[in-house]
């Protein structure tokens, strides 16, 4: 077995090779036991998992592990999208989060994402003192049902306040008010449902593609919003000149891909740029921006246009994230398509950027090319 190394957002290996239940329950041992030793125990533990193979044996695994070790448990009865998996941290209090997830790597792999009190991508320092209890002590385990018995794993579904926060920091109405067809790719991933969800009944059309659970992610290289995997929404909008606007979501949803109604993708860090400009123009938000050293010179240029500070942090949600927090930024973003907002989760929210996006299109009655 390889060496278990978390990287910029957790740990992630393939599937029986490395990622394995032994493994799984090694981390997960190793996670309670940081949690003893921060005097995070107590406050409980909120465990997710996406629609990759296996997820929820994966999650049950670390649930019995938590409740051998006296930590109570919320596990999400079904997949959920990782943001509403951070939102369920903070709606219930609780001392860390696990997601079982590999994000937007190929079929062949999954994951386990550790999520801060505060809702957000663990920092370093959580990374590290994790990583410091690997192997340390004998790995406790509980059978799934005798938790459950005991009522230290319950059942919690985080979707429904998620989607109320979600109403508070959008303006859902005039989205669902509007005559536009938008297409909502949910790349079979932990996303689906979510946009037909929100924004049906209403005026708008919502057509979902991919919106059924399949661990294959066939017809796409891996679950990423990028335009390799997503040529199928980009041939609809091209071949439909009534359908306004097209979004996709990665496996776990925290990231977002944006086609306008030409069929073009739009890159990342024109859309970091754009919910910038949103922010600032639209929601006449003002404050930092956040941004990883590899994203848009377009959200410097941002800054300087309305005088504000953007700084910078290395590539990862686990430094943008602790950093928004710190400056109070508005927005924070990546290269790779994850963007979080003040006033939300300092946190990835690809179902979010999703909707600022298409609310921009409504409030400025501009098409997505415009």
């Amino acid at each position: 077995m390889g060496e278990i190394k978390f990287g910029t957002d957790g740990w992630r290996a393939a599937i029986a090779e490395d990622y394995t239940f032994e493994n799984v329950r090694k981390v997960a041992q190793a996670t309670m036991t940081y949690m003893e030793s921060v005097g995070k125990a107590k406050d409980g533990l909120v465990i997710g998992y996406d629609t990759r193979f296996g997820s929820e044996n994966f999650a049950a695994a670390v649930a019995e592990v938590a409740a051998a070790n006296g930590i109570h448990t919320y596990l999400t009865p079904t997949f959920v999208p990782t943001p509403a998996l951070s939102h369920g941290v903070i709606e219930k209090k609780a001392g860390l989060g696990v997601m079982i997830t590999a994000s937007h790597n190929p079929y062949t792999d999954n994951g386990f994402k550790l999520k801060s009190h505060e809702g957000g991508s663990a920092s370093p320092e959580i990374i590290a003192g994790v990583e410091k209890q690997l192997g340390t002590g004998e790995i406790k385990r509980l059978p799934f049902a005798q938790a459950l018995k005991a009522g230290l794993v319950e059942y919690f579904d985080p979707a429904p306040a998620y989607i109320a926060q979600l109403n508070k920091v959008v303006d859902v109405e005039a989205i669902k008010a509007t005559d536009m067809t938008l297409v909502a790719d949910a790349m079979y991933g932990a996303g689906l449902g979510y946009f037909p969800r929100i924004l049906t009944p209403g005026q708008i059309t919502v057509a979902e593609l991919h919106g059924t659970r399949n661990p294959l992610f066939p017809g796409m290289h891996n679950p990423e919003p990028i335009a390799r995997n997503l040529t199928e929404v980009m041939a609809l909008l091209a071949g439909s000149p009534s359908t306004e606007l097209g979004i996709a979501n990665d496996g776990d949803a925290d990231r977002v891909g944006v086609v306008d109604e030409t069929g073009r993708f739009m890159n990342q860090l024109e859309v970091f740029a754009l919910l910038a400009l949103y922010l600032l123009e639209v929601k006449g938000e003002r404050g930092p921006i956040v941004k990883s050293l590899s994203t848009t010179s377009m959200v410097d240029k941002l800054g300087q246009l309305y005088n504000i500070p953007v700084f910078e942090t290395p590539v990862g949600f686990k430094y943008i994230g602790p950093k928004m927090i710190e400056m109070d930024a508005i927005i924070g973003g990546e290269e790779s398509g994850g963007f979080g907002y003040k006033g939300h989760i300092p946190e990835r929210d690809g179902i979010l950027s999703g909707l600022f996006i298409a609310d921009m299109c409504v409030k400025l009655k501009k098409t997505p090319s415009e």
